[in-house]
């Protein structure tokens, strides 16, 4: 039974979805003003390790992601400046490009770490229709009031506000500080619509029943979350840093508007911090993911680093520590190289064929995103206690630590036949989103090619242009000088294959 930690109750709780066997999904996505750093990404990996865990235990997942292309304030009560109009104007850009290019840079980087791209990504500016019709449903409920030619949620008129926070109601009031705004009758009131009343010059605006204006920034994960999954929904999540504002303000909106629970488990994942403080862009100087690659690193380095902790537990950021991950990982390569040597496995699709899936292809890359998308395999055999170790730890708020402690014991088990031991991290794998397979096969070939001079190398690939041309008699004729130089070729349905005599 899959056990998750829900923020709301603040307890492990065994996770039944409203529907069974179907699960939805909403993760707050980034705003798009500048690089993500690694903390950022830290969130996203998360978000990513629990869509995989799902997957792998067999649900149908639905999985939505906002991005908030229109403006964001620089602090999350509705105070500040605009962030992507400062950003459009240090870097001489409109916001509409700077929405665009700063969208771009995040899913190239969620690509270069394997996380899988949700089901339906909504912009903000594509939904500022339901974004008004959402409003004016808390509106006709009497949850609102205008001031400063700005719409505000009343907290008052909402009697569990701050339950997801543990906020105190009493104190709500008496021990803020001084509103930087004041139209609002309380400090935690939030705006719902801002009209030019505030930011004459604001760029982005659309017309609404209360002035041509902009949404706040809460109310376009309601809208876009409730638009694609309806008013009620199984989880919802993001970073520990939503939960006393975005997260707390989303439910206030959302129910007030509805009239109805509106989600059943919230999910949190801790911060990366770095010498004692959380990473953030505000305060200047944020590493990302380009940096560590600039260093020398790897980004499936950064992702196994991320797997080395417990999602709810604050993680360290180092270069020390990301090198010790680093060096990790290649010994894990190592490890199935060897397995793979011992095994006998002489190609990809081998493995790839062991593992349940099908279509053989000849792209490395190709046949690890198959072996990741495969439906979970019924193993019998040697490797059978780890992953049923693997499945139960995965299934406890998913420890991920945990899981990686037995994929190392699994590699290094010499009880367990290496073909065994190969099916098994092709299944752990789909979960971790390593890619462990296809870099071992790639290192495995690259060892391969090594041992051959580069004449002869020269020659297998002068014969496969040959046969790709259909002239097989100097195919013929290049195979009869590689075997008296001491080479094997055979030819298969999945491609040519060499070896040593």
């Amino acid at each position: 039974m899959l056990k998750l930690y829900n923020t709301l109750g603040r307890t492990v709780q065994e996770f039944h979805p409203r529907n069974p066997g179907k699960v939805d999904l909403y993760a707050c996505g980034p705003t798009v003003y500048n690089f993500a750093h690694i903390g950022n990404l830290r969130a996203y990996l998360f978000e990513d390790f629990l869509r995989r865990a799902f997957e792998y235990l067999g649900y149908e997942l639905t999985h939505v992601m906002n991005v908030t292309d229109v403006g964001h304030l620089t602090d999350d009560g509705d105070e500040g400046e605009d962030k992507m109009l400062k950003s459009a104007r240090e870097r001489g850009m409109s916001v509409w490009e700077i929405a665009q290019f700063y969208a771009d840079a995040f899913f190239a980087d969620t690509d270069r770490l394997n996380i899988l791209k949700p089901h339906v990504i909504c912009r903000a500016t594509d939904h500022i229709d339901d974004m008004i019709k959402l409003i004016r449903r808390i509106e006709e409920n009497g949850y609102t009031y205008s001031a400063g030619g700005n719409l505000y949620f009343d907290i008052a008129r909402f009697p569990t506000y701050g339950e997801l926070a543990l906020l105190d109601r009493s104190d709500l009031k008496s021990g803020a500080r001084v509103a930087v705004d004041p139209n609002k009758r309380n400090p935690q009131d939030f705006v719902l619509w801002f009209t030019q009343s505030k930011f004459g010059r604001q760029t982005m605006v659309w017309d609404s029943p209360w002035g041509r204006g902009y949404p706040g920034w809460h109310i376009e994960c309601s809208a876009m979350s409730t638009r694609y999954l309806g008013e009620q929904f199984d989880i919802h999540c993001g970073g520990v840093d939503h939960i006393p504002v975005h997260h707390t303000n989303e439910i206030a909106q959302t129910e007030a508007a509805t009239g109805k629970k509106w989600v059943n488990y919230w999910l949190h994942g801790e911060f990366l911090v770095m010498e004692d403080s959380k990473m953030s862009k505000s305060a200047g100087g944020f590493i990302t993911l380009d940096s560590l690659i600039e260093a020398g690193f790897a980004a499936m380095d950064y992702r196994f680093f991320n797997l080395g902790a417990h999602y709810r537990t604050q993680l360290q950021f180092t270069f020390d520590s990301l090198t010790a991950a680093r060096n990790g990982r290649l010994r894990l390569i190592d490890r199935i190289v060897e397995l793979m040597k011992v095994a006998g496995i002489d190609s990809l699709p081998a493995v790839v064929e062991a593992s349940g899936t099908h279509s053989p292809r000849t792209d490395v890359g190709q046949h690890a995103d198959e072996l990741q998308s495969a439906g979970t395999v019924q193993l019998t055999g040697t490797a059978t206690p780890y992953l049923e170790a693997f499945r139960n730890h995965l299934e406890d708020d998913l420890n991920a630590p945990r899981c990686m402690a037995e994929v190392w014991g699994l590699v290094k088990d010499d009880r367990v036949k290496p073909s065994d031991a190969l099916r098994a991290l092709a299944e752990m794998d789909r979960v971790l989103g390593l890619r462990l397979i296809g870099e071992a096969w790639s290192k495995l070939e690259a060892s391969r090619e090594d041992a051959l001079t580069p004449e002869l190398l020269d020659l297998i690939r002068r014969r496969e242009d040959a046969r790709r041309d259909r002239d097989f008699r100097t195919a013929d004729e290049i195979r009869g000088i590689l075997k008296e130089r001491g080479v094997a070729i055979e030819d298969g349905p999945n491609g040519t294959r060499w070896k040593k005599l």
